[in-house]
């Protein structure tokens, strides 16, 4: 990114570029993360898409000069929250506010501040979910706090904002009123559609809320909590000789056939319940439906469906 002519604390700014780069890219994988375990665990995915920017420094000086303000690199770092911008864009309101709930839950992730213009829209009718976060960047010698605006929208949302924007461009921020008053409009049309095609969703999950799909969730959440451990820990190949070391030797042994019998316990557990998700698929291929395996594939699925109707 090149500054602005008249700028002269380069080597300060391409720091302060690193850092925001940095930001942009942590957030950008945590928000990964949660899209690629949305796909995985709930064959539904809440972000359409991600968009991620560092603010131009024209942007910059027209702002920080907005504020009456000299432009040097600790103005912009200190009062411009928007340098490092991620935009999140949803299919529904609801995923709006659950992926901030996801986002503000992460450990290492701290609110600053937020605004909910979907509750509260703007008087031009620009409606939005921002958040102003944190995240650590651990550099050679020292971590530092790092800010990343997030904005989180519908489609219908970033379909009004990006066309209002443009439009007010033409204008510089001086539209006629009733260009403003007509773009308002849309916006409650917008607004309308949201809430329209939230309430046709929600009618349709009525529909299509199956009890082998609560019962297979049931089973993996109790697998993958025995295993979770496992992930960030290592197996000691030297586990024999430090046991003939170990002077408690009773007690450790004691503690071992304590946890056989809470994982004996455990199986049994996940005997019945994997007994009954048996007994309904069973009951299911009774009723003509599709006969599916517990943990299979779609293309397992549609083997299954080929071999039936042959």
């Amino acid at each position: 990114m090149e500054l602005p002519m008249f700028y002269d604390q380069t080597e300060e700014w391409n720091r302060a570029l690193l850092l925001y780069d940095a930001a942009l890219k942590e957030v950008n994988t945590k928000l990964e993360i949660l899209n690629n375990e949305f796909k995985l665990a709930h064959q539904y995915n809440p972000i359409e898409h991600i968009t991620s920017r560092i603010k131009t420094p024209q942007s910059i000086a027209k702002k920080i000069r907005h504020n009456n303000m000299e432009l040097t690199v600790e103005n912009i770092v200190k009062y411009i929250n928007d340098v490092a911008g991620i935009r999140i864009i949803c299919s529904f309101t609801s995923d709006i506010y659950r992926i901030a709930d996801l986002i503000r839950k992460q450990s290492d992730v701290k609110v600053l501040k937020i605004k909910d213009y979907i509750t509260n829209p703007k008087p031009n009718g620009y409606t939005s979910y921002h958040m102003i976060v944190t995240v650590p960047i651990f550099l050679s010698q020292e971590m530092i706090e790092t800010k990343v605006e997030i904005q989180i929208r519908t489609i219908a949302m970033d379909f009004w904002a990006s066309l209002e924007h443009k439009m007010y461009y033409k204008f510089e921020g001086n539209a006629p009123a009733h260009i403003r008053r007509e773009l308002k409009e849309c916006a409650d049309i917008v607004s309308f559609l949201d809430q329209k095609m939230l309430a046709i969703n929600e009618e349709i999950r009525t529909y299509s809320d199956d009890a082998m799909d609560h019962y297979r969730e049931i089973v993996s959440d109790m697998f993958q909590s025995k295993i979770k451990e496992s992930y960030g820990s290592i197996v000691d190949d030297d586990n024999d000789e430090e046991v003939v070391n170990d002077k408690n030797i009773p007690e450790k042994v004691k503690g071992i056939e304590q946890k056989e019998l809470i994982i004996d316990h455990d199986m049994n557990v996940d005997s019945e319940m994997v007994s009954a998700i048996q007994e309904k698929a069973l009951k299911a291929k009774a009723s003509d439906k599709v006969p599916f395996s517990l943990f299979g594939s779609n293309k397992r699925k549609k083997q299954e469906m080929k071999v039936n109707v042959l």
